[in-house]
């Protein structure tokens, strides 16, 4: 969803520092708040050349007090991503400046490429899209970065896990017990950990949605060094949210159908996937609400809510 809204609308300071990173004669002529992320403000910025061409730019702002606290780690993280990303074949927008501690600009902020393309959240050509969403996933996981992303943070711990309302106790309690076990070993890979369908663009006609390609991904502010299963856990516990717990499900087997490689037991598999998805019981409220401004109006938060349950007794139903 976008909102068009006058260049002048950026703030002074941010304006004035995108206009030092633009070229000769260029200058902000429109900007367009962008919705679906929940943790920083998002514009895109129509720009004007010299010679009356258009270009698109996209602003990151962390204005939010929580946010602008890790805004100079995470800034600094995804400016580190998108050097890297630069020539590795995964579309991933460029970077154009940061300023991660808002030296320059009334609060942190990072200046990149626009990708053309958009989120797709909604059912149909939800089967052809999952396949697509596999194989970036296994592309990424493929980079072999010459400098290491630091190692992966758990989201969670088994002493800060909200139980749904009307779940199964019992269940709930053998998942949290699952990771109260020390993590299993893995073969580290390079991580997005944030990979979802809201942070991929896909270039998708209306009349054609089984025909949807994958234009970008996007948000790369916590890189990782860790196991794949987190990435491919993280991504299925949102397609659960999204969709039902059977997707969950389903996007496991569509990463190992692309070439990836999970973990070898089920119950290493069932480790990561739970702890993905405990994460989530924390969070649900926070989670639904881009979701239904995007126009998944009927994903309140108890219907989440409940999904997360299914999908977390039908983890422990399937791996446990």
């Amino acid at each position: 969803m976008i909102d068009h809204d006058g260049a002048g609308s950026v703030r002074p300071l941010t304006r004035a520092w995108v206009g030092r990173h633009l070229k000769g004669g260029e200058r902000i002529v429109k900007s367009e708040v962008l919705h679906g992320g929940v943790t920083a403000e998002m514009r895109r910025l129509t720009i004007r050349t010299l010679d009356g061409d258009i270009r698109d730019l996209v602003l990151r702002s962390f204005v939010a007090p929580f946010f602008v606290e890790h805004a100079e780690d995470w800034l600094n993280r995804e400016a580190c991503a998108l050097t890297l990303l630069a020539g590795t074949g995964v579309p991933a927008p460029g970077l154009v400046a940061v300023d991660p501690t808002a030296a320059y600009c009334e609060y942190p902020s990072l200046l990149m490429t626009h990708l053309a393309g958009r989120t797709v959240l909604e059912e149909e050509g939800l089967e052809s899209r999952v396949p697509l969403l596999a194989r970036q996933l296994v592309a990424i996981h493929a980079l072999r970065p010459a400098e290491r992303p630091r190692e992966y943070e758990a989201w969670t711990t088994a002493d800060t896990v909200v139980v749904p309302k009307g779940a199964d106790a019992a269940v709930w309690a053998a998942a949290i017990a699952v990771i109260r076990r020390p993590a299993p070993p893995y073969e580290g890979r390079f991580l997005h950990r944030d990979f979802h369908p809201g942070n991929v663009l896909f270039d998708v006609l209306p009349s054609r949605p089984a025909g949807a390609r994958i234009t970008g991904v996007v948000d790369w502010a916590q890189p990782s060094w860790g196991p794949a299963d987190l990435d491919v856990a993280h991504c299925s516990t949102n397609l659960a949210l999204l969709h039902g717990p059977a997707w969950g499900l389903r996007f496991a087997e569509a990463y190992e159908e692309a070439g990836g490689m999970l973990a070898a037991t089920a119950s290493e598999r069932l480790y990561w996937r739970i702890r993905d998805g405990l994460a989530f019981s924390e969070a649900v409220q926070w989670v639904a609400r881009p979701w239904r401004k995007a126009g998944r109006t009927e994903l309140t938060t108890r219907v989440v809510e409940e999904r997360l349950d299914a999908y977390v007794t039908a983890l422990m139903d399937v791996l446990g």
